[in-house]
């Protein structure tokens, strides 16, 4: 099969064996995969696949099932689905456990359904299993005009709390108001962290950026808020203020999707198929593409996100 694969330090198609799939997996002929930033630290050498994972990148596809693996009752060849999966969605086949697949829509093309679980898998997690956000809290959500920030906030609104986002230009701002951002901070021209506090403080905070903003987020974190760290776009190093931690209560943890057990990601698969999806088909929540790459174009996608010019999410087509 054809496959992206890492050569000269640059993505390219390149022949790999097809994947077979094991007991209770689905062969997936993948016709759309999502492009996510850890796709991008895998590919610079700093996030390596867990073990029995594929090395291939790509954690998101949608396509249609091809062949069963044993103990397969559910899903017949021919099905439509997407989901999540360790590794392996930039190539033309991939293998999905059937725990953690779902069924396409015929309301949602390919394209769409592939930019469903990372993002709304990851903002589930975060925001409601971890950090328990409820109704009338106020939530700050960094790298709002981000594939994981575009759906934190409108799973923020749609769970009845106030969103505060940080954007970096005037675009991205009107892209985040019209998702339901109430304040948006341009980190550009502000500081967000005094402009939170002034609006009321955050009681709890998405940060994918990491480094200096954490700092600066326990500033403006609530007595008994929580934070919870996603990525490190600004780096690894940070300073945390002991006595705002210890006198406010703050909580601050870490937070990965990829290692989670095949019993966690379930039940977000739960969530995504039961909560989510009927949401997104009444149009209560709404899909955000920004652009579409085809399979060979992998190198330009992962440029256009490590550039920051996407507005939503980026997806590749197999």
């Amino acid at each position: 099969m054809h496959a992206i694969d890492i050569l000269d330090g640059r993505l390219q198609l390149a022949e790999q064996a097809r994947p077979v799939p094991a007991a209770g997996q689905l062969l997936v002929r993948v016709r759309a995969a999502g492009v996510n930033r850890a796709d991008l630290m895998q590919a610079a050498g700093r996030y390596p696949p867990p073990a029995g994972e594929s090395a291939i990148l790509g954690l998101e596809i949608a396509g249609d099932v091809l062949e069963l693996g044993e103990g397969v009752t559910d899903w017949q060849v021919g099905d439509a689905v997407f989901g999540l999966v360790g590794g392996g969605a930039y190539a033309e086949y991939c293998v999905l456990d059937q725990a953690l697949a779902i069924r396409k829509p015929a309301a949602l093309s390919y394209e769409q359904a592939a930019a469903l679980p990372e993002a709304w898998m990851t903002a589930w997690f975060n925001l409601v299993t971890l950090g328990q956000l409820q109704a009338g809290e106020r939530a700050l959500i960094h790298a709002g005009a981000s594939g994981v920030g575009s759906v934190a906030i409108q799973l923020a609104r749609w769970r009845g709390a106030h969103v505060a986002t940080t954007v970096g230009n005037a675009a991205k701002a009107d892209f985040c108001r019209a998702l339901g951002a109430e304040l948006v901070i341009n980190y550009r021209e502000q500081d967000f962290a005094d402009a939170v506090k002034a609006a009321g403080g955050a009681d709890f905070i998405l940060d994918g950026v990491g480094g200096d903003y954490v700092a600066r987020n326990q500033r403006c974190l609530n007595a008994d808020g929580r934070m919870i760290l996603i990525g490190l776009l600004n780096g690894l190093e940070s300073q945390l203020n002991l006595g705002l931690l210890l006198v406010k209560r703050q909580t601050i943890r870490g937070s990965t999707l990829r290692p989670q057990p095949l019993a966690t990601k379930a039940a977000l698969a739960t969530a995504l198929r039961d909560e989510v999806l009927p949401a997104l088909l009444a149009r209560r929540l709404a899909i955000h593409l920004d652009r579409s790459f085809a399979l060979a174009d992998a190198q330009a996608a992962h440029d256009h996100l490590r550039d920051n010019r996407n507005l939503g999410k980026v997806v590749l087509t197999a």
